[in-house]
């Protein structure tokens, strides 16, 4: 997510996956009225990188950036596949505690990688396969075992040295009454967004995607209704769904 996130996503325990330049995500938040209100407060991610760490060299190899955002609860992860010399390593922070993992296989060109990333968070050992074609496509986390968040999903895309990826997290409420989590990844450069939502309580999570707009409004592929609108790096937006329920939807940029 020129990242190249394409359209063919593979979906286990609702995953979903981006390959190299076109993002992929089932959509089944749906909306069906926005307003034209839709501004985020000035926000700008003091910690976020403003160009890709994604080399040239690896665009179209299985090395390289992947980033993702998690829901159930709430976080990101990075997994770093060689990408400049031969760490292979992954970022996972969830509920805003951190933890470095690492993984011993190592990255051979022209072949899947699939690998363990072990390491441990608040003490206890978490343990995250990734794995992803030759290409760099279908980048997946197939399997899992974090203590607590046992019903977590992922939504990872691989970045490219023309494409930064951004990871945003937030919520949403709603006059049914409903509350819950909001989370997605974009590429600016490429327009597109992915991400899931998830009621609180629940643990079955609801794709969505689609375009950025010209006027940096984030429009749903179902229907090509606003969910949100992008200011710096903040999202916002207020619409009404399709059981007629009001919607209100706050994000900031986080990874």
């Amino acid at each position: 997510m020129n990242i190249n996130l394409q359209k063919s996503i593979k979906m286990k325990n609702v995953l979903y996956y981006v390959v190299a330049l076109a993002l992929i995500v089932t959509v089944t938040f749906s909306c069906s009225k926005s307003k034209d209100s839709n501004k985020a407060p000035a926000y700008t991610c003091a910690t976020c990188k403003a160009t890709p760490d994604a080399v040239a060299a690896n665009d179209t190899k299985n090395k390289g950036v992947y980033k993702g955002i998690i829901i159930g609860s709430s976080g990101t992860i990075m997994f770093n596949l060689a990408n400049s010399g031969t760490t292979i390593t992954a970022v996972l922070v969830i509920d805003g505690v951190t933890a470095n993992l690492t993984a011993s296989v190592s990255v051979v060109d022209g072949a899947t990688y699939i690998a363990p990333f072990t390491g441990t968070l608040s003490g206890t050992a978490v343990s995250i396969t990734f794995s992803v074609d030759a290409n760099g496509g279908s980048p997946t986390v197939t399997s899992f075992n974090i203590p607590g968040h046992a019903s977590a999903t992922f939504t990872i895309a691989k970045e490219t040295s023309n494409a930064l990826i951004e990871c945003f997290e937030g919520t949403y409420d709603s006059t049914r009454p409903e509350t819950g989590t909001f989370n997605l990844l974009l590429s600016r450069s490429l327009k597109l967004f992915g991400g899931a939502s998830r009621k609180t309580g629940s643990s079955e999570s609801h794709s969505f995607h689609g375009v950025i707009n010209a006027n940096s409004e984030l429009v749903d592929s179902d229907g090509g209704k606003v969910i949100a609108k992008l200011t710096a790096d903040a999202l916002a937006a207020t619409f009404v769904d399709g059981n007629n329920a009001t919607v209100t939807v706050t994000g900031k940029r986080t990874f």
